[in-house]
């Protein structure tokens, strides 16, 4: 495993305490074996801080959106999807503490456990750094371009774009199932098929029901060529 100095590194912040990082990092598997702190308190922080600083961000430059797109567009760059990617280009799986049986079961590239440490690493820097700016520097390094790219594009929910099309050949029927449903009541993650017609057209997951229906219909979108 790599080093934490790495880390910073990559994150392009140097800890005055490194532990804070090395809790930012430690999944519940590692920590119930080794009896020491996980991220999830970190985690809880985390979103919180990523919440707001998204929606500022939102709030200033985004000026002629109404409040629903507002909501759309942060609900979009705060998801586990959106989370995963940013965690995923700072390589933060190499770093993670896991536990042997959360390792061999592909612990390291799971999109929830990615998201979650995204979050736990941006409440250590904002804990640590005592300043929301640096928190703000930090999140904005990937939110900016995503919301920039999500404009582009237009900020549309995928659910809605999804539904706009299939109305269009009357008769036709959407439906969304929760297929798979883990983890305790603070930290769940659920998987979602989206159904046309009883046939599986899309698949995906998050941290509530209505992220994972936003990420299915999103890879339904993808499959169908929008």
């Amino acid at each position: 495993m790599h080093s934490l100095e790495d880390f910073e590194k990559r994150i392009g912040y140097h800890f005055r305490d490194r532990s804070l990082l090395q809790k930012a990092l430690t999944h519940a598997s590692y920590a119930n074996e080794h009896h020491c702190d996980s991220y999830e308190r970190l985690e809880f922080l985390g979103d919180a801080v990523l919440g707001f600083v998204t929606a500022e961000f939102l709030f200033e430059k985004f000026s002629d959106l109404p409040e629903g797109s507002l909501t759309k567009a942060r609900a979009q760059l705060v998801c586990e999807r959106s989370l995963c990617s940013f965690s995923q280009a700072l390589q933060v799986g190499e770093y993670l503490r896991l536990s042997h049986g959360e390792m061999g079961s592909g612990g390291r590239e799971r999109p929830s456990i990615l998201a979650d440490v995204f979050e736990s690493t941006l409440a250590a820097i904002y804990l640590d750094s005592g300043s929301l700016e640096e928190a703000r520097r930090f999140i904005l390094r990937f939110v900016e371009p995503a919301a920039r790219e999500q404009s582009r594009r237009g900020f549309r929910d995928y659910k809605t774009q999804l539904q706009e099309i299939v109305q269009q050949n009357p008769g036709e029927k959407l439906e969304y199932a929760v297929v798979k449903e883990t983890g305790p009541d603070h930290d769940k993650h659920f998987v979602v098929e989206v159904h046309l017609n009883s046939n599986v057209i899309g698949r995906g997951g998050g941290r509530s029901k209505k992220d994972a229906e936003q990420q299915a219909a999103r890879e339904a979108l993808e499959l169908m060529g929008y």
